[in-house]
């Protein structure tokens, strides 16, 4: 079958064959004819098989005849993320090179100002995340009055994001006679019943059982222990891999992210980052230096798991395996895409041994093993293990302390501040430094830790004249209190009368008639 065979206007042919493509993947065959029909489209298929040119294209088609009004869009567009939003809207740039059509992208991290100008100039194609998008409506600078078709991408990550409500309410906001395509790799309880109370008689398109991998990926799992021996087995396994040209990490955390990003770079790995917390131009500067080819690696947390239509990844390395089975379909889904080979290896650690048997369980089959098992591993390292971890920070600190003396290591940990009280007493008071002492020269500088050192000791020896004392815990206790001491309780001014009070007064004759 050919494109020319599904009933797509002349103008979206020429784009697409100027794009090079000439065959429809089986999504595209099954969903683009009723598409144009104006049938509701339940569309299941595994990421990577074109489920956004199955939706763009019979857009563009429909789209030929009409325009928009200011502030109501003809047609909407719900993506889960930012990058994805972004992506659809190259797909329009692309294909709809023949068009004439105004396409308005509502993301957050953007200015609300530009945005608002392509609403105002009236939008064809409106794509949006569901916060920013009822932001825009509950302001009064958006009416969904006039949607004609609304898609719902990614239906399964809007569930993971928590945007099922979201996803409700913009449901009850457009038209009843919508049509509506509503696309998902994945088809949890949830996304079933949002489909039964939103579409109607959709035409399902199934190219595959939902929540399977394409055959195209090669999986692997690799056994490892802590973290600072994952760091080490995932370069060895980079400087290692057979044609490897570039790579996707996931982290399950921003966090881990973060630290595994500054760890490739200080090996000299050519690695960018990517997660929720970047703002929105560093994350499509992180984006688009990947897709250029200036880096090789790109670590990332789940979202980039997601739709990110990156043809030529050749290796998806998970760092940390997925607590959720469905994500670890989305990630490995990154490699493989168009009918490329890829490779998917997971670094797998005993305590996640019971996720690697939710994800066997989802996919249907087993992953194999790659190298030793956990058995065969090399003790873990010493600094793997929290109890005994230090940072730097710390061992910085502790160049400048003391050991402590004799009678204080040996005494238990209850009783040290009273040998130090005891030590402290017995020390000679206000002793005069010998001749030697005070002749000697002092060096007196300042430590990393900020204490004062001095004759190579770390610590200022004390001033002539000063004793030591006992700790500062000691000298509190041994303090008056404010109600201590002070006698009897003073009852009017006591024995002390201010003499300004003790002046004789003058006393004025009455005159008559006062009394």
């Amino acid at each position: 079958m050919t494109f020319e065979e599904l009933g797509l206007s002349q103008k979206v042919l020429q784009a697409v064959q100027a794009s090079g493509y000439t065959t429809p993947t089986p999504i595209q065959a099954q969903a683009i004819p009723p598409a144009l029909q104006g049938r509701d489209i339940l569309g299941i298929a595994q990421t990577g098989t074109g489920k956004t040119a199955a939706f763009t294209l019979p857009m563009l088609s429909r789209l030929e005849s009409g325009r928009a009004r200011a502030r109501v869009p003809r047609t909407l567009i719900l993506e889960p993320t930012r990058e994805l939003a972004a992506q659809v809207e190259e797909s329009f740039a692309k294909y709809g090179k023949n068009h004439r059509l105004n396409v308005a992208l509502l993301i957050g991290g953007m200015a609300f100002g530009d945005q608002e100008a392509k609403i105002m100039r009236g939008a064809d194609v409106l794509i949006a995340t569901p916060g920013r998008l009822l932001d825009f409506f509950d302001r009064g600078k958006l009416l969904l009055t006039g949607i004609e078709i609304l898609v719902i991408d990614e239906a399964d990550r809007m569930l993971d994001m928590g945007f099922i409500p979201d996803i409700e309410r913009v449901c009850k906001l457009v038209p009843f006679t919508r049509q509506t395509l509503f696309f998902s790799a994945t088809m949890p309880p949830e996304i079933t019943r949002l489909t039964e109370a939103f579409l109607h008689n959709p035409i399902r398109c199934e190219v595959s059982r939902a929540a399977t991998t394409a055959i195209t990926i090669r999986q692997a799992l690799i056994a490892s222990r802590g973290h600072a021996d994952k760091r080490e087995t995932l370069r060895n396994l980079i400087r290692g891999a057979e044609n490897f040209k570039n790579a996707i990490i996931f982290c399950n955390r921003k966090r881990d992210v973060a630290i595994l990003h500054r760890s490739l770079v200080k090996h000299g790995f050519s690695a960018g980052a990517l997660h929720g917390d970047m703002d929105q131009l560093a994350r499509m500067a992180s984006l688009d230096a990947f897709k250029n080819g200036d880096v090789s690696l790109l670590v990332c947390s789940d979202v980039a798991a997601r739709g990110l239509d990156i043809p030529d990844v050749s290796h998806v390395l998970n760092f940390d395996v997925p607590t959720h089975s469905e994500d670890y379909v989305h990630r490995i889904g990154r490699t493989g895409r168009a009918g490329r080979s890829g490779v998917a290896i997971t670094l797998v650690t005993e305590d996640d041994m019971k996720y690697i048997d939710q994800i066997q369980s989802l996919i249907g089959k087993a992953i194999d093993w790659e190298g030793p098992g956990f058995d065969a591993l090399p003790p873990p390292m010493e600094t793997s293990r929290p109890q005994e971890r230090r940072g730097e920070r710390g061992q910085r600190r502790d160049r400048g302390r003391r050991p402590p003396a004799a009678a204080e290591r040996e005494a238990p940990v209850s009783r040290r501040p009273m040998v130090a009280a005891a030590a402290a007493r017995e020390a000679p008071v206000n002793r005069r430094p010998a001749a030697a002492e005070r002749e000697a020269p002092v060096s007196i500088g300042r430590s990393r830790g900020g204490r004062v050192k001095a004759d190579g000791e770390g610590v200022r020896p004390p001033a002539y004249g000063a004793s030591a004392g006992p700790p500062a815990a000691e000298r509190r206790e041994r303090r008056p209190r404010h109600h201590e001491d002070d006698g009897p309780p003073v009852v009017g001014l006591g024995d002390h009368v201010p003499s300004f009070l003790l002046r004789p007064v003058a006393l004025r004759p009455a005159k008559v008639g006062e009394e």
